[in-house]
């Protein structure tokens, strides 16, 4: 939630978010706090100055875990008319390092007394989320030079350690006072620690803290990447604003030691996802392919193996997230980890081929063999609910299991055209797209790697079945369009929305229906200028800001893009991008989980979405595969094949030292003049 009265620093998924002069303060279902592990270990971090709060001169986010706050005492009015600076900087690394200072600008000694008061509530972030109560005990004390905040529940135990050089301690907080002579400076540095003690599960996350941070700095984390040269300049902004995000949602597990995976996004989101991780790892295969490689080894390990109801668990199926706060612990949530993604497991199947399409490590393939094999079973299996030869879900723990396990995850994202809700189970179209795909792909692994033609020879005929079958039952003739899901009832979910592109990106449409569906992207119930809309308008539940059913997703975008080039409308996939990258500018450069669905002609900008997170992995992720959709990247054995389609704005776009199986490759596309069209 880094906003425009917020800034969010992290490391790993440690992270802090406060107001812009650095305070930690708000009610207890806002996001500002020290958060790990899916617990808030500071709620309070407050600053007073002779008992006032300072006045904000500027704000700066130094690096993604590094801060800096440049404060003056107030005046008690709109004016800010001191002789005194003051200076915060914090380091997120395992709680937090903060130093502060404070400069006399006068010739007369000045007396100061610096209060800081913290406390923390321990919140799981499910607390925070659904301002749910406590049910364990706070307690505080004072410890071998430290003010300790803890909390008890059971064998479940959370505390904050914080230490300073020079202060008077007490159960609140701590104190300072400065005598500061003419032209004088005073400074003290802070440290906050947490700590953690249960014998449950979550030692593993105790132990994760020691491991997973690892400060990148700016210059290593553009070095690391393809280097990028274009005519227009907002682009090479966008996409160093990428990797540095990409860069700061680095979680590292400890099942994988030193190895990263994309957490899914802040605030809410900074844990090890299926879906999110998979998908963040295929948008970064050209600029990170080292991500690809730990999701699908992280995931792959922690793969279903029980029949669970109450974690939504299935036997092949990959997760969908795992948590490590109070609420999993004693089981009042099921995300130890969760598995309710219906698309998660046919998309860790699409990154294993594309992973090694892109980096020909057969090692890998070979390894997680067993995997991929239990994955295709799942989809066959249990994914196929209704028995329609369809995936579809249903969440088996009614409780607290989601009720939507497609990428539109709220509750009344799978709306028929007037608006009603469907039924569950639904097998959602663009989840039948992925299994086709995944089949395919698995073919021409077991054909290749793992020894088993008459495996491919059967995942073929499957693929090729299963093609057939849904563009007979999944088309709308009415509305040349396919529908959005197939509800319990058998009905056909006849809203049109951004699902369709991802039908495209999947190769399952039948060529004679493509025209069709990309009229539908490219018109104006879908497309605002920004990009593809979640739901057209003109349908029962369009809503411009609502979440699934009208706002405009930038990872949506950049794989409908992928889709159109399938396809062979480069031109229109280069308008998606054109208009994404676009919107990115006024984003600061850094693209929102999404942002709202209102008309390019309406709003002259794009506008934002009130909770969006931001940072958000795929995101993050979205420029990243626009720049490789743009260039017409493709793997083709060892050769990396280029044909480049590009918006007007960027007459030149180039990419240096892209790693591969072909070694390191420089690639680059112009603007043709004048554009084809199809």
């Amino acid at each position: 939630m880094s906003g425009t009265n917020s800034i969010s620093i992290l490391d790993g998924n440690t992270f802090v978010v406060s107001d812009l002069r650095g305070d930690i303060e708000g009610s207890p279902t806002e996001t500002y706090g020290l958060f790990a592990d899916d617990t808030r270990f500071l709620s309070r971090w407050v600053m007073t100055v002779n008992g006032a709060r300072p006045a904000m001169l500027s704000t700066d986010d130094v690096r993604y875990y590094e801060a800096q706050f440049f404060l003056a005492p107030s005046s008690g009015t709109i004016y800010v008319d001191a002789d005194m600076s003051l200076f915060r900087r914090r380091v997120v690394e395992d709680g937090f390092h903060e130093e502060v200072a404070v400069q006399n600008h006068s010739a007369q000694p000045k007396t100061l007394d610096v209060r800081i008061e913290a406390d923390a509530d321990f919140a799981d972030l499910f607390e925070v989320k659904d301002a749910l109560p406590k049910k364990g005990e706070h307690y505080r004390r004072i410890e071998d030079g430290h003010v300790v905040l803890g909390y008890r529940r059971g064998n479940y135990m959370r505390e904050t350690w914080i230490g300073a050089t020079d202060a008077t301690l007490d159960e609140s907080g701590l104190s300072f006072h400065v005598e500061l002579p003419p032209h004088g400076q005073w400074s003290t540095s802070i440290d906050v620690q947490m700590r953690s003690f249960s014998r449950a599960f979550l030692d593993q996350s105790t132990a994760a803290r020691t491991t997973r941070g690892r400060h990148v700095s700016t210059e290593q984390a553009l070095a690391a990447a393809p280097r990028i040269a274009t005519s227009w300049l907002p682009l090479v902004r966008t996409y160093q604003r990428s990797l540095l995000d990409l860069a700061a949602l680095q979680f590292f597990p400890l099942i994988a030691p030193g190895r990263a995976l994309p957490a899914a996004g802040l605030p809410w989101f900074m844990s090890v996802f299926g879906r999110d991780s998979v998908l963040t790892s295929f948008q970064a295969l050209p600029f990170q392919p080292e991500l690809a490689q730990t999701t699908l080894v992280v995931l792959g390990a922690r793969q279903g193996v029980h029949d669970d109801p109450f974690r939504d668990e299935e036997p092949g199926k990959i997760l969908h997230e795992s948590r490590a706060g109070e609420m999993t612990a004693f089981a009042e949530r099921p995300h130890s980890p969760y598995f309710g993604s219906a698309d998660a497991t046919p998309l860790w199947l699409i990154l294993l081929d594309e992973y090694e399409l892109w980096t020909g490590d057969s090692a890998l393939v070979r390894k997680l063999e067993p995997e991929a094999r239990a994955a295709l079973r799942w989809i066959d299996e249990y994914g196929d609910r209704m028995g329609n030869g369809y995936i579809s879900y249903k969440r088996r723990n009614e409780e607290t299991g989601l009720e939507n396990q497609c990428w539109k995850d709220s509750w009344n994202s799978i709306l028929f055209r007037d608006g009603t809700l469907s039924k569950l189970p639904r097998a959602c179209c663009e989840i039948q797209g992925y299994a086709y795909d995944a089949k395919l792909r698995a073919a021409r692994l077991a054909r290749k790697f793992w020894s088993d033609p008459a495996l491919a020879d059967k995942l073929e005929r499957e693929a090729a079945d299963l093609k057939q079958r849904f563009n007979r039952d999944f088309w709308m003739p009415d509305r040349e369009c396919y529908a959005l899901a197939i509800d319990g009832d058998g009905r056909q979910v006849d809203s049109i929305t951004s699902n369709i592109g991802h039908l495209l990106w999947s190769g399952i449409v039948d060529d004679d229906r493509a025209p069709a569906i990309v009229r539908h992207l490219m018109g104006d119930a879908l497309f605002t200028g920004w990009g593809v809309r979640t739901m057209a308008e003109g349908e029962g539940g369009y809503n411009p800001i609502g979440y699934h059913v009208g706002t405009v997703w930038p990872h949506d975008n950049s794989f409908i893009a992928l889709g159109l080039n399938r396809y062979g409308y480069r031109d229109e996939s280069a308008r998606i991008a054109s208009g994404i990258l676009q919107a990115a500018v006024y984003f600061r450069n850094r693209l929102p989980e999404a942002f709202a669905g209102y008309a390019r002609e309406q709003t002259q900008f794009p506008v934002e979405y009130p909770t969006a997170c931001s940072p958000q992995a795929w995101a993050t992720g979205a420029p990243l595969l626009l720049l490789r959709t743009m260039l017409g990247l493709e793997p083709r054995g060892n050769r990396l094949i280029v044909d480049a389609a590009l918006p007007p704005e960027i007459e030149s776009l180039e990419l240096r030292g892209i790693s591969g199986r072909w070694g390191s490759a420089d690639v680059a596309g112009r603007q043709t003049h004048p554009p084809s069209s199809k």
